[in-house]
Order: structure tokens, then C-alpha cells, then sequence
């Protein structure tokens, strides 16, 4: 089944033209990746479906709705979240109260209570931590509160822009072994990532940004081994 559909996406920055008329799926239950230089439209296209940024033209749809013209607090209560670039926690606020935070849609405090037992047991070093201000912690850390937080709209698709961004090669590897913790879970991921192999090899299927437009497609292991994609993206000839 195909959880999201966007078709014939236009998105304009000002006089930029950023998304040009991108057509795109993600089935359910499967990983799937954008990749390319900065300044392709991968966080547009993120942002978009989010509504954080005005559709000029084009549909997006989830489980056969059209969400195109959806506020962003509905979206989420749709069951799509993004855990954004940079992270963007609320750095005063407790570790507790920033996952807490991520519930704010939802008024069952039972299951509220469990799922944050859940991200607890998920991410040990966020328990440790439960009471220091989120702002005190390492980007890794700062990270996988991120992604807790996240979780704690119980979302159907989990949406990350560059989750391991600034993160030590150790923690890269911690960030893409939660991802695929959580995809094996039964979550459907749509992943925006600068380490563009890493991404690739994690993902059943990838597109290619490149200035607004769609220029390649296909499984995400193809993709990792396509020696145009390797000169391009991975910085190797």
C-alpha cells in the first residue's frame, strides 16, 4: 500500500523555485530515502508535506487523503511527524518534559505514561538523564531525544532530516541502528541524510534530488552501487 503520494509538487523559496513539479511514493512499512547535495529540495520536500511551506501547485496524499492543504498541528494528527534538522529540542526545558512535549496531541495519559517507559527502554542514556536540562546534553544524546520525542505522537510515518548531522562516526552508526530498530518495529521512515551511503544501504528505495527535480530512482542498494550516484554523492569516482 502506498502510505504517501506526492504528485506534481511545486514549491517556491521567494524567487526560488525549489520543488519542481517532484513526483514521489512511500509505500508502508518500508524505508525510503531522498539524497542529494544541499540545496536540492530534500527539507523542502520534508517541510512540505509537514505544511511548513506553501504548496504553489501539486497534491499530497496520505492513506488516500488528500493533505494537501492540512495545518501542520492536523498533520501530526494524522499520524505524520518530523523530527527536524538540528534537532530543534527546547533546550530549558527537562529531558522529560521535551518527550513529554511530543504527546501534546494526546490526552490518553495511560498510554502516555507507557510510551514514554517505552523510549526510556529504547534510549537508556535519556533515563539517566530524565531530570537535566536538555540543552546540557551531547548532540548524540540531543538526537536520540529527538527521535523520542517524536515517537511520542505514535506517528505511522516518522519523517528525519538529517538525523546524524555533526555526530562522531560511532554515533552515526548508533543513529542508524535506532532507525533501523524502529523501521523493524513496523515504522515507515522517510529519511533525509548528508551520509548519502549510509542512507542508501539502509533503504529499500531512494530518489535523487538535484536542483528541485527528481533524477533518479530506484532500490536503495542499486543506488548505492550506481557509479554516476558514487562521483556525485558519495565522493568516490
Amino acid at each position: 500500500m502506498k502510505l504517501l503520494k506526492i504528485e506534481d509538487l511545486h514549491v517556491y523559496y521567494g524567487g526560488i523555485h525549489a520543488l519542481k513539479g517532484i513526483t514521489l511514493e512511500v509505500p508502508e512499512n518500508k524505508i525510503v530515502t531522498l539524497v542529494g547535495a544541499n540545496g536540492a529540495g530534500k527539507s523542502t520536500t520534508l517541510r512540505a508535506i509537514s505544511s511548513l511551506v506553501p504548496i504553489a501547485q501539486g497534491k499530497i496524499s496520505f492513506r488516500g487523503q488528500d493533505i494537501t492543504k492540512t495545518k501542520t498541528a492536523d498533520i501530526v494528527k494524522k499520524g505524520i511527524t518530523l523530527v527536524p534538522e538540528g534537532r530543534r529540542i527546547f533546550a530549558n526545558l527537562t529531558v522529560l518534559e521535551n518527550i513529554q512535549m511530543g504527546a501534546f496531541s494526546r490526552n490518553d495519559k495511560d498510554g502516555i505514561k507507557q510510551d514514554i517507559k517505552n523510549i526510556y527502554e529504547m534510549f537508556p542514556r535519556l533515563k539517566e538523564r530524565e531530570w537535566q536540562a536538555a540543552g546540557t546534553l551531547s548532540g548524540g544524546e540531543q538526537q536520540m531525544l529527538a527521535i523520542g520525542r517524536a515517537l511520542m505522537s505514535r506517528p505511522v510515518l516518522l519523517m528525519m532530516d538529517e538525523p546524524s548531522l555533526g555526530l562522531a562516526p560511532l554515533l552515526v552508526k548508533e543513529v542508524f541502528r535506532i532507525i533501523k530498530d524502529i523501521y523493524g518495529k513496523g515504522m515507515t521512515i522517510l529519511l533525509i541524510e548528508q551520509n548519502a551511503t549510509a542512507a542508501l544501504q539502509a533503504a529499500d528505495y531512494g530518489y535523487v534530488l538535484e536542483t528541485g527535480n527528481i533524477v533518479l530512482q530506484g532500490p536503495g542498494k542499486e543506488l548505492a552501487a550506481n557509479d554516476e550516484i558514487k562521483k556525485a554523492y558519495l565522493g568516490k569516482a
